[in-house]
C-alpha cells in the first residue's frame, strides 16, 4: 500500500485531529474485532509524540482488539522500567492502573536467545548484492519471538537522519530495535565500513537496503506510523502505510527539515547532548550529526555535563578496543574481528575519518569528552578531555563566521556542507 499522509505547513503542525483521522483510516475498527495487536516503539533516546500516536491508536482500536500491548524497540540500549515507558507514552501512572491496565509494557532482549526466533539466513549471494559487493557473508535474522503471538505488529516511531542507516525509521524498529545481535552486528558494521559521513542523511543506502530485506522476512501484517518531528517538539509530518512507504515518505519530509547546510567548515564545535543521552553510546550522536562540517584539524567537543558512563551495555569492550577510526580496525582486522562489530561501528562513528598507515592512526579531527567521564578514561579512550565546568557556553555562540559553531541540542539536526569533499560525499 502507498503512505497516507499529512504534512504541515510552515506556520503550524499536523493536529490532533489530524493524527486522529489518519489513524481512523489507517485502523478501521472493523477490521480489528478480536486481533491481537503489538505497538513497536522506541525508548527515550528519540524525541517525539510517540505518547500522543499511542493514546489516538488505543481509543481507536483497544476496545475492539483482544490484546494492545507495547514493545520497547530497545536494540542494545538498557531496559526501560515501569515509570519510564509511561514516560515515553506520555500517561499518568494513575492512568496506567486504570485505563490502559490491560497493556502490556514489553522490553526487547537481544541478548537473550530465549527471547528470539531465527526466521532465516541472508545469503551470501544477497548480502554481496545488497552491499555493492562489500561483504559476501550468510547472515543469520533473529527477532523477538513475542511478534508471533500478535496478528499485526504496528510501528510507531520518528524518521531522522541516521549514521548507520542514512535515515532512521520503517523496518529499522525491527532492524535492530527488536532484532538478535548477529544481523545488529553485521549491518552496523557495514555503515562503518561505508562511513557515516557517506551514509548520514541519504536514503537508499547498503544498510537500508539489508534491513528492509530483512523485514520483509517478518511474516507478520506489518504497519507503520512514520512520524517527523521539528525540533520545537511539533510534528511537521504524519506517514502511515506498511513501513517501507511510510518510511520512504516521512525521509522525504526529513531530509527537507532535519538537514542544514553551512558553506564552510567549522574548525571548533561545541555540540551539546541533551539529557535523553545518558551516556556516549548514544550521545555519541552529536558527533555522527556534526561530523560533515567539521573542519580537518578542527576539534569537536561532545558537551554533557550530565554524563558518567561511556556505555551502560558494552562498556567492557569499549574500554577494551577504544575510539578509532574505521581504517584502525580494517587494517589489523584479525586483531578485531572477533569484537562485536556494531560497537566497533560506534567506534569509528564517534572518532570519525582517519588514516591508519604504518602502524600510526592519524584521525582527521579531534573529538573530546566534556562529561563526567574523568581525564584518564578519556586518554585509554583516545579521546581528548575537558573538564564541562571550564567551559563557557556564551563563547560559542554567534561566532560561525569565525569557524567556530555551537549546537544546543545536538544529535536529531544534520549539518552537511553544500559543496562537500570527497571523504563527506556519497560520490566519493
Amino acid at each position: 500500500m502507498s503512505a497516507l499522509s499529512v504534512v504541515s505547513s510552515a506556520s503550524s503542525a499536523v493536529s490532533d485531529d489530524q493524527v486522529a483521522e489518519i489513524v481512523s483510516r489507517t485502523l478501521p475498527v472493523a477490521e480489528y474485532a478480536g486481533k491481537k495487536v503489538l505497538l513497536i516503539v522506541p525508548d527515550g533516546t528519540r524525541t517525539a509524540p510517540v505518547g500522543l500516536l499511542f493514546k489516538t491508536i488505543f481509543t481507536q482500536i483497544g476496545a475492539t482488539t483482544s490484546a494492545l500491548d507495547v514493545m520497547i524497540a530497545l536494540g542494545t540500549h538498557q531496559p526501560m522500567g515501569e515509570k519510564a515507558i509511561c514516560d515515553r507514552l506520555e500517561i499518568t501512572e494513575t492512568e496506567r492502573a486504570a485505563k490502559y491496565r490491560s497493556v502490556e509494557f514489553i522490553n526487547h532482549e537481544w541478548d537473550n536467545p530465549a527471547a528470539l526466533k531465527n526466521i532465516g539466513t541472508i545469503t551470501s549471494e544477497e548480502i554481496k548484492a545488497l552491499s555493492g559487493g562489500l561483504f559476501e557473508m550468510d547472515v543469520p535474522v533473529e527477532i523477538n519471538k513475542r511478534l508471533y503471538d500478535y496478528d499485526q505488529v504496528i510501528i510507531v516511531g520518528p524518521v531522522f537522519p541516521h549514521e548507520v542507516v542514512g535515515f532512521s525509521g520503517g523496518n529499522k524498529y525491527l532492524f535492530p530495535g527488536v532484532a538478535g545481535p548477529a544481523i545488529l552486528n553485521f549491518f552496523h558494521w557495514l555503515g562503518a565500513v561505508v562511513t557515516n559521513a557517506r551514509t548520514i542523511g541519504n536514503k537508499w543506502t547498503p544498510v537500508r537496503k539489508v534491513v528492509d530485506r530483512a523485514g520483509a522476512m517478518v511474516g507478520i501484517s506489518k504497519l507503520c506510523f512514520a512520524m517527523v518531528v521539528r525540533p520545537d517538539k511539533t510534528l511537521a509530518g504524519l506517514c502511515a502505510g506498511s513501513p517501507e512507504d511510510a518510511w520512504d515518505a516521512a525521509a522525504d519530509i526529513s531530509n527537507g527539515i532535519h538537514i542544514l547546510y553551512k558553506d564552510k567548515p567549522f574548525h571548533s564545535i561545541l555540540s551539546c547532548a541533551p539529557p535523553m543521552y545518558d551516556e556516549i553510546w548514544t550521545a555519541g550522536k552529536a558527533m555522527y550529526k556534526l561530523e560533515p562540517v567539521l573542519a580537518d584539524g578542527g576539534e569537536l567537543i561532545i558537551y554533557a555535563p550530565h554524563v558518567e558512563e561511556v556505555c551502560f551495555t558494552h562498556r567492557e569492550t569499549i574500554m577494551a578496543v577504544g575510539y578509532h577510526c574505521r581504517d584502525y580496525f580494517l587494517k589489523q582486522w584479525d586483531k578485531f574481528k572477533d569484537y562485536p562489530w556494531g560497537v566497533l561501528a560506534h567506534s569509528t562513528h564517534v572518532r570519525g575519518g582517519g588514516v591508519y598507515e604504518d602502524g600510526v592512526e592519524k584521525c582527521r579531527a579531534q573529538v573530546t569528552l566534556a562529561t563526567k567521564i574523568p581525564p584518564d578514561v578519556c586518554a585509554r579512550l583516545n579521546l581528548g578531555y575537558r573538564d564541562p565546568a571550564t567551559i563557557n557556553v556564551e563563547d560559542y555562540k554567534d561566532r560561525e563566521h569565525e569557524g567556530v559553531l555551537f549546537v544546543p541540542k545536538a544529535g536529531e539536526t544534520l549539518f552537511k556542507l553544500k559543496n562537500p569533499p570527497d571523504w563527506a560525499s556519497d560520490k566519493g
